[in-house]
């Protein structure tokens, strides 16, 4: 379990020169500072996590039970309302803010997001998939899937077959992800390497759990 996040907004990709000139891919991210509007624990829900909101939303725009829930924690509402699992939360309480400096430079972090949604797509672009011969004897059929069944017994097609269907969408965690840069000043972190989501997407960033495992 992490233990330490913060949430950020994915600017972009660019690139950035190291000691030896090479190009390095980086994703830019901002991060703004995250208002605590929850706490739980363990002893009352059952798992130590904290809600935060970032950003900032005018009230009218709210319902009911968010604005109740944003008077009883006497919080600013914000634009996003996210949970971060930690491992011990017994050093936050509500109203407090997360920055920046929470990361610092030259850590393995984790960072999670929503991937880009590919809509309706085939089993070559969704799993991957060689596809068909494309020479002689082949008629119409270079990307489709092929079989499926499994002829009388068992007569049916098993669960989880890859098949066409949705792409993307989904919660995606990169790993071990090294930051390069953190400018408290202008709310910016880098990042080595690409990060899910697209651009103007919220991703959280924590502290790597595999990093004393390489």
């Amino acid at each position: 379990m992490a233990t330490k996040a913060i949430v950020g907004e994915k600017l972009g990709m660019t690139q950035v020169f190291d000691e030896e000139r090479r190009a390095i891919a980086v994703t830019v991210l901002r991060v703004r500072p995250a208002r605590i509007v929850q706490v739980r624990t363990p002893e009352k829900h059952g798992y130590s996590a904290i809600q935060v909101t970032v950003g900032s939303r005018k009230p009218s725009s709210l319902n009911k039970p968010e604005a109740g829930h944003f008077r009883a924690a006497g919080v600013e509402p914000g634009s996003k309302l996210l949970e971060l699992r930690l491992d011990d939360v017994s050093a936050y309480q509500v109203g407090q803010e997360i920055g920046l400096e929470t990361i610092q430079e030259g850590e393995l972090v984790d960072v999670t997001g929503v991937s880009k949604g590919k809509g309706f797509a085939g089993t070559m672009k969704r799993h991957n998939f060689a596809g068909q011969g494309a020479s002689h004897g082949n008629h119409k059929k270079h990307r489709a899937p092929g079989s499926v069944g499994a002829c009388a017994t068992p007569a049916r097609v098993f669960k989880g077959t890859r098949m066409a269907g949705h792409a993307g969408a989904t919660k995606v965690t990169m790993q071990n992800l090294k930051v390069l840069k953190a400018d408290p000043d202008r709310e910016l972190l880098l990042v080595k390497g690409a990060v899910p989501g697209p651009k103007g997407g919220f991703v959280v960033v924590k502290d790597a759990i595999k990093a004393g495992r390489r």
